[in-house]
């Protein structure tokens, strides 16, 4: 079955960078289109960066456009979000996501917090 696997949850200080992987096994991981989605309570999920499947294609939300990236390495099933110049208002739940056959999956989430 599909699974999208990420870290444990990480403190970061404002200013900070912080790199998020996101391992996936059970689907064609070359052939999917990848994203990256965060959440904090109280609001809905919102998109943060995707990427086509061969890395060809990037795209990001204002907020984090020029201190965020996103890439993949396709022989390890794995992508990435480089977090950069973290703000406080970065904190929130990051999950990986993809879709297969018209269903979402996602990962199990990965807190991130940025504070002094």
């Amino acid at each position: 079955q599909v699974q999208l696997v990420e870290p444990g949850g990480c403190l970061v200080q404002p200013g900070g960078s912080l790199r998020l992987p996101c391992t996936a096994s059970g689907f064609t991981f070359s052939s999917n289109f990848m994203s990256w989605y965060r959440q904090v309570p109280g609001k809905e999920r919102e998109l943060v960066a995707s990427i086509t499947s061969l890395g060809s294609g990037v795209n990001f939300a204002d907020s984090v456009k020029g201190r965020f990236t996103i890439s993949r390495d396709n022989t390890k099933n794995t992508v990435y979000l480089q977090m950069s110049s973290l703000k406080p208002e970065d904190t929130a739940v990051y999950y990986c996501h993809t879709r297969k056959w018209g269903v979402s999956y996602w990962g199990q989430g990965t807190q991130v917090t940025v504070s002094s």
